[in-house]
């Protein structure tokens, strides 16, 4: 069981990933699917994503948000199910903290702090 819920999570970021470019226009970002988590009884995806740039992340959650019901009703004939778990999304700043961190090394290397030993 564990298996099949993996995949249809899968399954799901791929697809909701292709929708999100065909169906939805967000102002001046770009917006990626980086993890779906499925509940254990498979009611519930948790869709998290990132936006380019970050400062818009708010308002790409509420076009998100505003479109998840017609998102579901896409994959259910997409995917060809008779339900889709209902989903919710999540904002991931896992992408703003790793740019955050390669600034403050780039930074550091530039000062000359870090060796080269060290990397």
């Amino acid at each position: 069981m564990k298996y099949r819920k993996e995949r249809l999570s899968n399954i799901i970021a791929e697809e909701l990933s292709k929708l999100i470019v065909r169906e939805l226009e967000f102002d001046n970002a770009l917006v990626t699917i980086t993890d779906v988590k499925l509940s254990e009884d498979s009611d519930f995806a948790d869709v998290k994503f990132s936006v380019i740039p970050s400062d818009k992340h708010k308002e790409a959650l509420k076009i998100l948000d505003r479109s998840a019901g017609y998102l579901q009703r896409l994959l259910i004939r997409k995917l060809s199910l008779r339900s889709i778990p209902y989903i919710r999304f999540e904002y991931d700043p896992g992408l703003e903290k790793a740019q955050g961190i390669e600034k403050i090394l780039l930074d550091e290397a530039r000062k000359g702090n870090l060796d080269e030993s060290d990397e």
